[in-house]
């Protein structure tokens, strides 16, 4: 996520060119030049609204309508004196009816997100650039609140442990972060070919009580193999907040860019921006991962075994009850057939 010094300049930047000009055109600050993209603090006069000017060499932007648009900003082709030829320009604009606090968020998180590439080509840093504005967009339309519930911090906690958990037990990282598919809201939160694995997690100290959303969340008549991982976490002032272990996993992503610019995308896709860590204060252990494989054994309701009358249901399973198997990660892993 974007450094609190990124936004700081850009604030600064967008600040000094605040002010009356009677000639219409762009007034522009360079925050950053390397490889191969500029970036440019900028107002556009009249309208006088903050933006953030991207330039790309040798790459031709595709047209206003094919880019990521609305909730509160405008995303279009630029154009300006610029003394070298061969750049293609965006312009990514905050509307007059446009969240400040939001925009300066969105705009410093794309120019970390591209200082973070800088040695990679222009073609593939607009690339980056749309799928990270696109990624925005849908934090935004989700309602964009600063920080997630308490419910949905503990189920992002969990999806993380058991991230951490295949690439601990071998499975190559890039593997991994394109199977995560929860913040995508996928059916289940990693898909591996025609298997996965659903998580559900809790930091109750009472028993394990998972709610389940369908009767196809469950069915391993669509997807199979299918594990269900139970993560429970406990409540610890030596243990992690969310922020924490988001950034333990980010280090650990620090040698795969690419990688980690997509585990970026997905925490914006679930909900958390990164930039109010201080907004999160539970510290959460691990106490247990575990893994249950889901088929004619485990109780689950699915399509196949309730009357067929019954169109829709939400359940709950107690994962703490003793007759439930639990499998072996090792094995869950080979079943699933992912790349080690």
């Amino acid at each position: 996520m974007a450094r609190q010094s990124e936004r700081d300049e850009l604030v600064t930047a967008w600040r000094a060119l605040a002010s009356e000009h009677e000639a219409e055109g762009w007034q522009t600050i360079t925050v950053f030049s390397g490889g191969g993209c500029r970036l440019l603090a900028g107002r556009h006069f009249p309208g006088n609204e903050e933006s953030l000017l991207l330039g790309f060499r040798d790459v031709r932007p595709p047209r206003d309508e094919l880019m990521p648009q609305g909730h509160g900003f405008l995303l279009t082709n630029a154009s300006f004196d610029q003394p070298d030829d061969g750049w293609g320009w965006i312009a990514l604009c905050r509307k007059p009816d446009g969240n400040l606090e939001f925009f300066e968020l969105m705009a410093s998180d794309v120019v970390a997100t591209l200082v973070s590439l800088r040695g990679a080509e222009g073609k593939r840093l607009l690339e980056v650039s749309l799928v990270r504005i696109h990624a925005w967009q849908e934090f935004m339309r989700k309602g964009g609140q600063r920080f997630l519930g308490p419910e949905a911090e503990v189920g992002l906690y969990g999806e993380l442990e058991v991230l951490d958990m295949l690439m601990e037990h071998g499975v190559a990282a890039p593997v991994v972060i394109a199977s995560w598919q929860g913040p995508l809201d996928g059916l289940h939160d990693f898909q591996f070919g025609s298997g996965a694995i659903e998580v559900k997690s809790t930091a109750s100290t009472a028993s394990f009580q998972a709610r389940v959303g369908s009767l196809e969340q469950l069915d391993d008549s669509m997807v199979s193999p299918l594990f269900l991982a139970g993560v429970q976490l406990t409540t610890d002032p030596q243990g992690q907040t969310l922020p924490a272990r988001i950034d333990v996993l980010r280090d650990r992503l620090s040698d795969l860019p690419a990688t980690k610019e997509s585990f970026d995308r997905l925490l914006l896709h679930a909900g958390f921006s990164g930039d109010d860590a201080d907004g999160y204060s539970r510290q959460f252990r691990c106490q247990a991962i575990r893994v249950f494989r889901v088929d004619e054994r485990f109780p689950r309701l699915t399509r196949g075994n309730v009357a067929g009358a019954v169109t829709s249901a939400q359940y709950e399973i107690n994962l703490s009850h003793g007759d439930l198997e639990i499998v072996e990660t090792e094995l869950a892993v080979r079943e699933l057939g992912v790349d080690q």
